[in-house]
């Protein structure tokens, strides 16, 4: 009897029996013997390449029909088939490579956005009236874009970046608070002026008319002067006079 019975080669293919039973029955993989007293199926070596065939032809996606008539022809050369198999798994294991670069991106994107600030967390503190108010405010003064260009700038910032920030524009006012008994063209003050300039360069670009339409708000906004009010008595002022400095000097400290 030839080596192996349907049940082994079930088995050793990954298949079930229920399907060697149905190739056979189709025509497209039949024994090398039966049994005459069991009817039991036999598979040789032959039996074996061409059911590999058939699996790897099932792997690319074709139908059952196509492979048997494939497989069927007479100057079928089992060579060529196999050099064109592995010429369609390369094609295949590039597109997966390709799929699996875009689902891993997908999945960064996903991970990061549940870290990325909301709109929530980025008006913190105020009404859905007082957001309303103050971005139709922004509008106003510089533009739709310049909304848009802060507001996505701190969308795209991690929690943690954005904490950060916060708790960095505190420490300069904080340091601001300590300069107060300086002249505002002092250069200590200065210094700390630029860091706030870079720091609100973060958000969108700053044009001095905007630098100096930002240390207005600062005394006419009571919202912004609140803000810094809470550090030292005074500071709001202080900040729009030394911000002025800043833009006279060409928005630079001067050596």
């Amino acid at each position: 009897m030839a080596g192996y019975t349907v049940k082994k080669l079930a088995k050793l293919a990954g298949v079930s029996v229920r399907t060697l039973h149905h190739y056979d029955q189709i025509g497209l993989l039949t024994p090398e013997e039966r049994g005459l007293d069991s009817g039991y199926r036999y598979y040789g070596r032959h039996e074996m390449l061409r059911l590999q065939q058939i699996l790897f032809y099932r792997e690319l996606g074709f139908a059952l029909k196509e492979i048997k008539k494939i497989m069927d022809e007479k100057d079928f050369d089992l060579l060529e088939s196999l050099e064109f198999q592995k010429s369609e798994i390369h094609k295949q294991i590039a597109r997966n490579k390709v799929l699996l670069g875009t689902l891993e991106k997908t999945i960064d994107e996903i991970k990061n956005r549940k870290k990325m600030v909301t709109d929530k967390e980025m008006y913190e503190g105020f009404t859905e009236e007082q957001v309303t108010t103050y971005r139709q405010e922004v509008v106003d003064r510089w533009g739709k874009e310049a909304l848009d260009q802060s507001e996505n700038a701190i969308r795209k910032k991690s929690k943690d970046e954005w904490n950060n920030m916060k708790q960095q524009s505190e420490e300069q006012s904080r340091l601001m608070a300590t300069l107060m008994d300086l002249p505002p063209n002092d250069r200590r003050v200065q210094q700390v002026i630029y860091q706030h300039y870079q720091f609100v360069g973060q958000f969108y670009e700053v044009t001095e008319e905007r630098y100096r339409g930002l240390a207005d708000m600062y005394v006419t906004d009571e919202r912004f002067k609140a803000t810094y009010e809470k550090f030292a008595t005074g500071l709001a002022g202080f900040m729009q006079k030394a911000m002025y400095v800043f833009c006279e000097n060409g928005m630079k400290v001067q050596e």
